[in-house]
């Protein structure tokens, strides 16, 4: 089964944060949605962080502004992905150098749209 963390994940259905969690179930993934602050969304358990996702996920898709991500890019190597998908307002310069260093493999893109859905559909 195909696998995402999607970190930024967000209760309120209007955020793509909640888009992508509705979009990556619609679409047979197992989604682990992450956010520090909630316990559930869309009925899935929340992820304090990255590193508590209990597997290694394909994907890990980020609806969370540069300041925020960066200090995570280091958690999200240690992880391990094969795609780490930049969602519009998640990348800067600083992030995109950091994620190089750090080996991971950036897709600078909407994660809704890569996995076949569009966002205006929820």
């Amino acid at each position: 089964m195909n696998t995402v963390a999607i970190i930024g994940a967000s209760r309120d259905r209007s955020k793509f944060g909640n888009k992508a969690v509705r979009a990556f179930v619609q679409q047979g993934y197992r989604v682990y949605p992450v956010n520090p602050h909630e316990t559930t969304i869309e009925g899935l358990p929340v992820y304090r962080s990255i590193l508590d996702v209990p597997e290694r996920p394909q994907k890990v898709s980020v609806y969370v502004p540069p300041p925020v991500l960066l200090p995570l890019l280091a958690d999200i190597a240690r992880k391990g992905c094969d795609e780490l998908w930049l969602n519009p307002g998640a990348e800067s310069e600083a992030v995109l150098e950091e994620a190089r260093r750090l080996g991971l493999n950036v897709v600078q893109a909407c994660s809704i749209l890569g996995v076949g859905v569009s966002p205006s559909e929820f």
